[in-house]
């Protein structure tokens, strides 16, 4: 299934904002944990992992469906394909296994909001390292599929290649059917 232009740039526009939307939010979680990690003001600190949970409900989780559902349609709705190009399959499970690793360490979160919320807890306790170390491996995940957008490197896949070589015997066998 092909669509037609004005839809497949649609989709591409969806996938290239949602990709990107996830990126910078990574970006902006990275820096958020950051000053969780390393401030001195006791309420800074403990105001960043209280905002971590729900900033990753309402902005990572939904941008990171929207990248894959959008990288989706455009693969399937063109000639790229989803199992064509290696760079493809590769773009697709950086996405799916980014989007698993998101959704398992929500739980995460929802811990640190709650050691973050006690007062009472020393601010030693508080801090956490984890956020940093996966919101900067993410970054560096979705850098290298955005890297595979771009540059589209070569390389197709044993399925691909059927379907390359029946797009050059289709027309052959087309021009060499007897008329009418």
């Amino acid at each position: 299934m092909t669509m037609t232009s004005s839809l497949r740039k649609f989709a591409l526009a969806a996938h290239i904002t949602s990709s990107v939307g996830w990126l910078g939010a990574v970006a902006a979680f990275l820096a958020l944990a950051l000053v969780g990690l390393t401030s001195q003001d006791a309420q800074t600190v403990r105001g960043a992992y209280l905002v971590m949970e729900p900033a990753a409900w309402f902005i990572l989780v939904p941008l990171a469906f929207a990248s894959l559902l959008t990288g989706l349609v455009s693969s399937l709705g063109t000639a790229w394909g989803l199992f064509r190009n290696y760079w493809v399959l590769f773009k697709l499970l950086i996405n799916v296994v980014a989007t698993i690793v998101l959704l398992t360490y929500m739980e995460t979160f929802r811990v640190m909001a709650g050691v973050a919320a006690d007062s009472s807890i020393d601010l030693g306790v508080v801090r956490n390292a984890s956020p940093t170390f996966h919101a900067a491996f993410a970054l560096l995940v979705l850098l290298v599929a955005s890297v595979l957008a771009v540059y589209k490197p070569r390389g197709v896949t044993p399925y691909g290649h059927r379907k390359q070589l029946e797009w050059r015997t289709v027309p052959a066998a087309i021009d060499a059917a007897p008329p009418g």
